[in-house]
């Protein structure tokens, strides 16, 4: 288990540290981001028209 902690020559300062944590927490802003969503009338639309193309088939 000794090899899951670091040893002193390998410990980063609170800086590096914030840095690493700053940059990991906007790349899971920038990944998780939900997707835009359309305004409610072009999805009423877009709804429409598969219906239409459903029941011209």
């Amino acid at each position: 288990m000794a090899g899951l902690f670091a040893t002193d020559s390998e410990q980063i300062d609170r800086r590096t540290s914030r840095s690493i944590c700053d940059a990991v927490g906007e790349r899971l802003r920038q990944s998780l981001r939900p997707e835009p969503r359309l305004p409610t009338h072009l999805e009423q639309l877009l709804d429409e028209l598969e219906r239409r193309e459903r029941d011209s088939h």
